[in-house]
């Protein structure tokens, strides 16, 4: 492999979920196409890149300041959905019908990965909590052990502020069989679970 495509691999083998196999596909598939596609495609992460900064308020990823979540009067800033990443908060929306707002930590606890409480935007949040108006703090982080660790942190940090503090649900997902339940959701939706209404 050449210098440029073994530099073009590497890069793209950084993205998350991109494996050196698959980033090798990607440049071979780019190598392909005209060169006009290809210069389009530069264009736009140039234009990412200067135009895209996250929000003052939440974090979020947004071209304007603040982002239109912040900005909409019609949400109700006194429920504060705290998320790992940007994507998270893309994933919410669609699928339900949330009016609060967000806050974006920018990562997970990871001391392995040298993500430290520092590495997180918990500044942001306190700041947020110290200006008053949140009644709760939902969190919403990955189901995984340093996203158990960091909704711990967070829900330590918000403690004694006067304000709820929620997790969100975790369960059984519908239309799944017992059968290929991983031992951890099972155990949670067991741990979750509601009385039958009679």
């Amino acid at each position: 492999m050449s210098g440029a495509i073994d530099a073009l691999v590497t890069e793209l083998a950084r993205l998350p979920g991109i494996g050196r196999k698959t980033a090798q596909r990607l440049t071979y598939h780019l190598l392909q196409q005209p060169s006009a596609q290809l210069a389009r495609l530069v264009e736009v992460l140039a234009e990412v890149r200067d135009r895209v900064a996250p929000c003052r308020e939440c974090g979020n990823v947004t071209e304007e300041q603040p982002c239109a979540i912040c900005r909409d009067l019609r949400r109700d800033p006194g429920l504060l959905c705290v998320v790992e990443e940007p994507s998270a908060i893309g994933a919410v929306e669609r699928a339900t019908e949330f009016r609060g707002r967000y806050h974006v930590l920018g990562g997970r606890l990871s001391p392995l990965d040298g993500m430290g409480p520092e590495a997180l935007n918990l500044e942001g949040l306190v700041r947020r909590l110290e200006q008053g108006g949140v009644r709760e703090v939902i969190l919403a982080t990955n189901p995984s052990m340093e996203g158990e660790v960091t909704a711990t942190y967070v829900q330590q940090l918000v403690a004694g502020r006067g304000v709820r503090v929620t997790r969100l649900a975790r369960g059984l997902p519908m239309g799944g069989d017992l059968e290929y339940v991983d031992g951890v959701t099972l155990a949670q939706a067991l741990l979750a679970r509601q009385e039958v209404p009679r």
